[in-house]
């Protein structure tokens, strides 16, 4: 994406028309079509004036992906009593079918036995709450899968 993109989709992410963020920047909207559209780019001091009228820092102005945003938005209005009622294995095994049969193949009692062994051993070690531990091993699990260091 480039920039005249990111800044079109989170004016309207925000629900702001052109003349309003114009008149909050003291600018004409003809500008605020023309950074929108890459004929021009705005300064550093009009970009940050834009990633607080747009509830983002300046990077994630830069870096704005409405699908990851709305994704994210998701994520942190979901609430527990929501998050219970979801068999998150069916769920996500409609995108990853092993998910749905790997159980008669791997022996799941060896790994629950090591998993919990890791999730005590955090809980104890570190004093996080069951949750906690569960979301810790969970990411260093997939940055594991991902070969991040």
């Amino acid at each position: 994406m480039n920039l005249g993109t990111n800044l079109f989709q989170a004016r309207k992410k925000v629900g702001l028309s052109q003349e309003t963020v114009a008149e909050k920047l003291g600018v004409s909207r003809q500008t605020i079509s023309k950074w929108e559209t890459d004929e021009t780019i705005p300064d550093i001091y009009q970009a940050k004036k834009l990633a607080k009228l747009y509830n983002l820092s300046l990077d994630e102005l830069i870096e704005f992906d409405v699908d990851v945003k709305e994704f994210e938005e998701t994520i942190r209005n979901i609430d527990e009593e929501k998050e219970a009622k979801v068999n998150w294995t069916n769920a996500w095994s409609k995108k990853y079918p092993i998910l749905a049969k790997y159980q008669s193949d791997v022996d799941i009692q060896k790994y629950a036995h090591e998993i919990r062994k890791m999730l005590d051993d955090i809980m104890t070690q570190y004093s996080y709450s069951s949750l906690d531990s569960m979301l810790i091993l969970k990411d260093i699990l997939y940055h594991e899968w991902k070969g991040d260091k």
